[in-house]
C-alpha cells in the first residue's frame, strides 16, 4: 500500500474529521513509559528486526498508541495475532498480523535437537529462552523472526492505507512486551504452545534415558534340575571355588563370605555388584575418558568443558538506519538538505 506517497497534506485531508483517537478505560496500557519497548533479548531482537524494516514516524504514534493504552485486545495463535486498537470511531479497529508457522517436520526436527541438549530443556522448563535457541532455529532451515516485511500479513480495518499503520504498530509493541511476559507466546505464534513443546520435550528426554538404561543382553542361565520332594537345595562344592551362602548374623542381617571363604577362586558380592551396575549420569559421560594430569586440569580450570556456540548472527543494517527511522528535520534546522548531508556523513563514517 501507499500511503506515504500520498504525502502528509493528503493524509491530513483524509483524515481531518477524525479527530483524536477515544479515551479506553481498562486499554493494555505499554508498561515502558519512555525509552525503548523491551526487556528481553527476544522482544529486543523482534522489534529490532521490525524497526530495520525503516518504517519512519508510523512506528513511533504506534508507540504513543501503546502507552497511551488504546489496544483493547490482543490475543496470539499459531500463526497469527489478533488485536482490537481504539481510534477515533466508535468501534475499535481490528488488526492482525499473520505469519507463518513452522511446518511439522520443522517442529520434529527442532524439538529433536532441543531435546538432545539437557542445557535447552532445562532453560525452556525454566521458563527462559536462551539466546543459543535463535541459531538452533536458523540452522534447522527456520528463523525464529521475521527476515523481510514482506514476510508478514498485515491487516487493519482503518482507513489509513499506511502499512503498518498507527494500530498495526500498537500492536507491534504490546506484543514485544507480550514476549517479555511469558516467551512461549514467541513459540506459540510459531506453531507451538508451551504444554505442547515442554510436554514433547519430556517425553523425548524420557525415551533417551530408557534407551541409555537398558541393560545389555546376556547369556540366558542353565535352568535349576528339579528336586525331590522333601530334598532340600544342593550344597555347592567348595571344590570348585563356589561362593558359601550368606549365614544369618545375631542381627539379623546376613553375614559376607569371608575372604577364607573365596581364597579358592570365589568372587566377593562386593565385586560382583561393582562390576553388575552401570554409570549413571555424569559418570556415565565420564567414564571412558582418561584421568588427566593434576597440572593440566589446572591450567584448564577457568576454560569450558565444551566449546561454546557462536552468538546469534546480529541484523545487518545500514549506517543511515537513525536518519530513516527520524524523517526529514524541521526547515529550521536543514530540512530534506541536512539530512542528505548527514547521510553522506553517516556512510564516510561508517565505511
Amino acid at each position: 500500500m501507499s500511503g506515504q506517497a500520498q504525502g502528509d497534506g493528503g493524509a491530513k485531508g483524509r483524515f481531518a474529521d477524525y479527530g483524536r483517537p477515544r479515551r479506553v478505560d481498562g486499554g493494555l496500557r505499554a508498561r515502558s513509559t519512555r525509552g525503548a519497548i523491551g526487556r528481553s533479548w527476544w522482544s529486543q531482537r523482534f522489534l529490532e528486526v521490525l524497526e530495520s524494516f525503516a518504517l519512519g514516524t508510523r512506528l513511533t504514534r504506534g508507540r504513543s498508541y501503546a502507552r497511551a493504552g488504546q489496544v483493547v485486545r490482543l490475543e496470539v495463535a499459531p500463526g497469527t495475532v489478533g488485536a482490537a486498537v481504539q481510534g477515533s470511531r466508535a468501534q475499535p479497529y481490528e488488526v492482525s498480523i499473520a505469519l507463518p508457522p513452522f511446518p511439522e517436520a520443522i517442529w520434529a526436527r527442532v524439538e529433536a535437537e532441543l531435546a538432545a541438549q539437557a542445557f535447552f530443556s532445562a532453560r525452556l522448563l525454566a521458563g527462559d529462552l536462551p539466546p543459543e535457541l535463535e541459531e538452533l532455529f536458523a540452522g534447522a532451515g527456520a528463523p525464529l523472526f521475521p527476515a523481510g516485511v514482506a514476510e508478514l500479513r498485515q491487516r487493519c480495518s482503518c482507513p489509513d492505507y499506511a502499512v503498518p499503520c498507527k494500530h498495526l504498530a500498537a500492536t507491534f509493541y504490546l506484543l514485544a512486551e507480550a514476549f517479555d511476559a511469558d516467551p512461549f507466546q514467541l513459540l506459540h505464534w510459531r506453531g507451538r504452545s508451551r504444554t505442547q513443546l515442554l510436554d514433547r520435550l519430556r517425553v523425548l528426554r524420557a525415551d533417551a534415558a530408557g534407551a541409555d538404561d537398558q541393560p545389555a543382553a546376556t547369556e540366558a542361565a542353565p535352568a535349576t534340575p528339579s528336586l525331590p520332594d522333601g530334598a532340600g537345595p544342593a550344597t555347592p562344592s567348595m571344590a570348585d571355588g563356589a561362593v558359601p551362602p550368606a549365614e544369618p548374623s545375631a542381627l539379623g542381617g546376613a553375614v559376607a563370605p569371608t575372604a577364607e571363604s573365596t581364597r579358592d577362586g570365589g568372587v566377593s558380592g562386593a565385586g560382583r555388584d561393582a562390576e553388575a551396575v552401570p554409570p549413571v549420569g555424569a559418570s556415565r559421560a565420564l567414564a571412558g575418558l582418561p584421568p588427566a594430569p593434576l597440572a593440566e586440569a589446572v591450567d584448564r580450570f577457568w576454560l569450558p568443558p565444551v566449546p561454546l556456540p557462536d552468538r546469534p548472527p546480529s541484523l545487518s543494517t545500514g549506517p543511515d538506519l537513525l536518519l530513516r527511522q527520524l524523517g526529514a528535520p524541521a526547515p529550521a534546522i536543514g530540512g530534506p538538505g541536512l539530512l542528505e548531508r548527514l547521510r553522506r556523513a553517516y556512510r564516510l563514517l561508517g565505511g
